[in-house]
Order: C-alpha cells, then sequence, then structure tokens
C-alpha cells in the first residue's frame, strides 16, 4: 500500500503485529496486513492535513534493544519541537551515546509515525535524514504551521 503525501508517496510495510516499516518515494516492497495498512494510511494523511500530532499504531519493530529504545524514544519528542542528539541520548540514560543514538536514528524504519525529523545537530543545525534534508525541513515546518 502507499499513501499519497505533500512529500510524495510513501509505501506502508505491515504484519498482522503491526506497521513495520515506511518507504520513501521510489523504494520497493510495500505491502502487508490491510487492517494496519488502513490505519496507518489514515493516520498519516490527518498527519499531513495538520489534524493529527501523534501516532496511534501497534508497531513491530525490528533491531537491536538499543536502537528499539532509541526509535520509541523519538515518539517522546513532542509535535513541533526539536532536541539534539545529545540530549536524546541523555533522555535516554546514555549521555556520552549522541553518535549511537545518531546511527540507531539512521536506521529508523517508521519515519514520521517515530520523528526522527526532529532530531538536530547540538547547534541547531538539520542534519542527516533518510528522505533528504529538504524532506525534513518540509516536516519540521509543517509542524510549526
Amino acid at each position: 500500500m502507499h499513501v499519497d503525501t505533500p512529500i510524495g508517496p510513501l509505501g506502508l510495510v505491515a504484519s498482522e503485529r503491526g506497521l513495520r516499516r515506511i518507504l520513501w518515494p521510489g523504494e520497493p516492497g510495500a505491502g502487508g496486513d490491510e487492517g494496519v495498512l488502513a490505519a496507518a494510511a489514515q493516520q498519516l494523511r490527518e498527519y499531513f492535513a495538520g489534524t493529527r500530532r501523534t501516532f496511534d499504531l501497534p508497531l513491530e519493530l525490528e533491531g537491536t534493544d538499543f536502537q528499539r529504545r532509541a526509535w520509541l524514544g523519538l515518539a517522546e519528542i513532542p509535535y513541533g519541537e526539536t532536541r539534539s542528539y545529545g540530549e536524546q541520548a541523555r533522555r535516554l540514560g546514555v549521555p556520552r551515546a549522541a553518535r549511537a543514538v545518531g546511527a540507531a536514528n539512521g536506521a529508523n524504519p517508521l519515519p514520521i509515525v517515530l520523528p526522527c525529523h526532529r532530531l538536530v545537530g547540538a547547534d541547531g543545525s538539520l542534519t542527516g535524514f533518510g528522505g533528504g534534508l529538504d524532506v525534513k525541513r518540509w516536516l519540521l515546518e509543517h509542524e510549526q504551521r
């Protein structure tokens, strides 16, 4: 399943246990459990329409324990706000792990739902993002409107 958004068509991958991946435009492999996919597509449409600030979906995350902690920690960053990688590492209880937090978030399988776009450099600069810095900037500006 794909959902049309202002940043391009996003592919969705789900199992009966939950949403597994959000794919950037051009990435192959969308599909899976229809109920989870329909809920995810609806909530993403609401997010892009400006009527949803948090997501309420079952998730099936595959990664190391640290990656899963880092990814789930993203959901705690309030809508419209940003945090540095270092601040996020401190909140996760590993204050010297800013680079590890960055690496984990570089592998985030659920961008937007687990909002890695809300992480920025220590000086507030936009840093790497799977969808590209223009998309990251768009998402942050969208949340500021």
